[in-house]
């Protein structure tokens, strides 16, 4: 569920105003008044207020975890997910959902407090709802002394609403005397600052054309650690195929600079981690190929006549059942012991990777001729790979590709737009062999498909077949072209 939604502080003596009228199109009903008990948990250290996200307990409601997704303006947009259960532990589905914060951390109570919640519904003419303003009397509790209060109003918008009707709204509380606040959450209120104190776990140093070798080897690692990170719930929710490829890209991305960069770092560290993170990537990448497969076939099955889908959906049905298992072993090892260590191991990378002896070297020097030795090696595939190279040599070709243009995206921002330039250029002629490794994958799954399946289901197997092959075929014929404007001198300037 996403939550839209404005907060505002309330001054001693405020009174809220009217908030709907016949010329307002919204009509405003009171409800009765709530009274909250709310109990925060989080580790000791705050790590999920320091990524921004809560887990909380309510009577009568159940446990609530609220995840960071973004913030425009005054309008918070995250995902909020209810799980039942008493108060005496939370659920384990809820606690998954949190633990790539989390991690080997201990959840226990954190911050409770007591709220007295005055509803206002909004609906509009035909009595459906539109929206939601609350009035909260909250106190702060430290068992049963009360160590803080404030007042805060916040409007929630339903799925249906438009976002204009917040405006209206907040104006309405703003003309009454409400105040602007900062649109912070009131676990992170109870906390008193006290996440700040701490800071993020993770944070990506900045970076300029001057920076040592540390600094931009911590950004990258950094950068990729948070990429994973913000993903990793919605891997385990599963309703969305691009947080399992966002995950599997930071992964990927993470291994390439210490891949790239290995002479700059301690090799045991480095063999480990990446060793670990290929672990991951490896069981990701299990997903996301069904993913990029059931898109590709489903594509393909809406361009066949209707006589035809049926056994398309067959396929279809295979298919999904080979992605649900490669989901179940992905969900088993996120539960694994070695899983959460290797959070923390990149947590701790993020931080202080270990480096060799001249790190304070500058980047801009440094670098360059590390991401020179991918793109040398590219070069070579491509000369060696001959006019009409065999399929496993294009998917050898896509994968040197990958590597040049990652360890370019890594100095991007010591060397600036040159290094950008080369990487979108590599970028091209992966993503044009990509395309071609596809197709060559997804007609192997469809041959096996046909031989073990029905005789309808053979044949629309075999239209997709040859869709298959007709892309394989264009991409075949375009490559060269991709590579010789990736191959341009002007593009490798920089790199000596």
């Amino acid at each position: 569920m996403q939550e839209r939604e404005a907060k505002l502080a309330a001054p001693p003596g405020f009174d809220v105003p009217e908030l709907g009228g016949p010329d307002d199109g919204v009509q405003a009903e009171p409800l009765a008044p709530r009274r909250l008990q709310t109990t925060y948990y989080d580790t000791p250290d705050l790590r999920l207020a320091r990524w921004g996200a809560s887990l909380r307990y309510r009577p009568g409601e159940g446990w609530t975890v609220k995840l960071p997704e973004g913030q425009n303006g005054v309008l918070l947009v995250r995902a909020e997910h209810v799980f039942g259960g008493d108060g005496r532990k939370p659920p384990a589905e809820a606690v998954a959902l949190v633990r790539a914060f989390v991690r080997t951390g201990k959840l226990a109570p954190a911050a409770r407090m007591r709220t007295v919640r005055r509803p206002v519904e909004l609906r509009d003419p035909a009595g459906s709802r539109l929206a939601e303003m609350v009035d909260d009397d909250v106190q702060l509790l430290d068992g049963r002394r009360i160590t803080g209060r404030f007042r805060e109003l916040e409007v929630e918008l339903d799925e249906a609403a438009d976002v204009g009707l917040l405006d209206q709204v907040v104006d309405r509380l703003l003309e009454a005397g409400a105040h602007a606040a900062e649109p912070t959450p009131k676990y992170l209120r109870a906390l008193g600052g006290r996440e700040r104190v701490l800071g993020p776990e993770v944070v990506e140093p900045e970076v300029d054309t001057g920076s040592s070798v540390e600094t931009l080897l911590r950004h990258d690692l950094a950068s990729g650690t948070l990429r994973l990170f913000r993903h990793e719930a919605g891997v385990r929710i599963g309703e969305d195929p691009e947080a399992v490829h966002q995950a599997r890209v930071a992964t990927r991305r993470i291994r390439s600079t210490l891949r790239t960069f290995s002479s700059l770092l301690d090799t045991e560290w480095t063999d480990r981690l990446r060793d670990d993170l290929k672990w991951l990537a490896n069981l990701l990448g299990e997903v996301r190929d069904t993913d990029v497969l059931l898109e590709r076939f489903s594509e393909h099955l809406a361009a066949l006549p209707e006589q035809d889908a049926k056994p398309g959906r067959r396929l279809l049905e295979r298919l999904n059942e080979e992605r649900d298992q490669a989901r179940r072993r992905l969900l088993g090892a996120m539960a694994s012991d070695k899983y959460v260590q290797l959070l923390e191991d990149l947590v701790a990378a993020a931080a202080a990777p270990a480096l060799l002896p001249g790190a304070d070297r500058p980047a801009a020097e440094v670098m360059p001729p590390l991401v020179a030795k991918p793109w040398k090696k590219l070069r070579k595939a491509v000369r060696k790979a001959g006019d009409d190279p065999p399929d496993h040599e294009l998917h050898q070709i896509r994968i040197r590709a990958k590597r040049a243009r990652y360890a370019a995206e890594a100095v991007e921002p010591v060397i600036g737009k040159p290094a950008e330039d080369f990487a979108d250029a590599v970028a091209d002629l992966q993503g044009v062999l990509g395309d071609h490794q596809d197709a060559v994958v997804g007609e192997a799954w469809l041959r096996e498909a046909a031989a073990s399946g029905r005789r309808d289901v053979a044949l629309v197997a075999g239209l997709l077949i040859a869709a298959e092959r007709a892309s394989a075929a264009d991409t075949r014929a375009s490559w060269r072209k991709v590579w010789k404007a990736a191959n341009r001198k002007q593009l490798r300037s920089w790199l000596p």
